[in-house]
């Protein structure tokens, strides 16, 4: 039974609000009763982030976020930041770099609480932007404020990419025989639910929480067969083997000694990749696999409910950097 601080609620700074995810968790955070201020780009659209009070500025000056903090004490922070390709002078940049600075600011003024959106993927770090949020965690976790780390799994819209092509009669395409990799995906709505309650939830305190979304655990032939019971036509599935993978991220890396315009097309093919062959489940050491049953769940939006409201023309294709296909 998890232990609620009830009625406390904190005024919070919210850094990554203009996401997806972000804009999900403003709205919980609102919900639940806390007043969100959120840090934005200049020139962000105030209709983003109803019920907040926006904030233009750079989150990568140093010193902006301490002096906000000074000007306007808040007793939370709450990331949903994260680069937006993935390349490593951005993950460097976005991942670890502003969050260290909003860290120190957190230290030096009246914070108490601060809540990373994290990922699942940093259990096994192979890319930059993993390394990146891994050596972020690394500093929360040793600081001496109330934290709790969110590693989601799959998101909704980095599965929907495929919507449209099936749609327009052409094949589902997957990696290998589309059985390789699982996923419990979380929406939007129930991550950002997740997040907000982490300020109120004294069993998420100083936690690394991973989080997938009501089981089970989906294969990209799973998707495949959902798209199949929604339009009530056959889908077609094209196999696309590891290898080719494989040959364009060996020739981009090898070209991109050359080139840097090549070589961040290296780093995105070394992403897709790795999002081809690794599940987003929660990881076993001692058993060295993943595993589905022990990977937590919350809350109860399904993917293919997404997928029929896409169908519908309910809901657009929002991946963004989260694309494969």
């Amino acid at each position: 039974m998890s232990s609620q601080i009830s009625p406390m609620r904190y005024r919070t700074l919210l850094l990554g609000g203009t996401g997806t995810i972000g804009r999900a968790t403003a709205r919980a955070l609102i919900e639940a009763g806390h007043g969100v201020t959120a840090l934005v780009r200049p020139g962000t659209d105030p209709a983003l982030l109803p019920g907040c009070t926006l904030i233009e500025g750079d989150v990568t000056q140093a010193g902006f976020v301490e002096d906000l903090l000074r000007t306007k004490p808040h007793a939370a922070i709450v990331s949903c930041l994260a680069s937006r390709t993935g390349e490593p002078a951005d993950a460097w940049a976005i991942d670890h770099r502003a969050h260290s600075l909003a860290l120190e600011a957190a230290l030096e003024t009246r914070v108490q609480r601060f809540v990373l959106l994290s990922a699942i993927c940093v259990q096994k770090p192979y890319l930059d932007f993993q390394k990146a949020k891994i050596a972020f965690e690394s500093q929360l976790r040793a600081s001496p404020l109330h934290w709790s780390i969110v590693r989601p799994t799959a998101f909704f819209k980095s599965l929907s990419g495929q919507v449209a092509r099936v749609q327009a009669g052409k094949p589902f395409l997957v990696f290998g025989d589309g059985t390789r990799t699982a996923c419990k995906p979380i929406s939007d709505a129930d991550l950002g639910r997740f997040i907000a309650s982490c300020l109120t939830d004294e069993e998420k305190v100083r936690k690394i929480l991973p989080i997938g979304g009501p089981g089970p655990a989906i294969t990209p032939l799973d998707q495949a067969a959902m798209l199949e019971r929604l339009t009530g036509k056959r889908v077609k599935i094209k196999h696309v083997p590891f290898a080719l993978m494989e040959g364009i991220v060996g020739v981009l890396s090898t070209l991109g000694r050359f080139s840097p315009k090549l070589k961040a097309k290296a780093e995105l093919a070394k992403i897709g990749r790795y999002y081809a062959s690794e599940s987003m489940l929660l990881w076993n050491p001692v058993t060295g696999a993943y595993d589905a049953d022990a990977t937590p769940e919350f809350g109860s939006d399904r993917l293919e409910d997404h997928y029929a409201a896409m169908l519908r023309g309910e809901v657009g294709d929002d991946r963004g950097a989260h694309a494969i296909f």
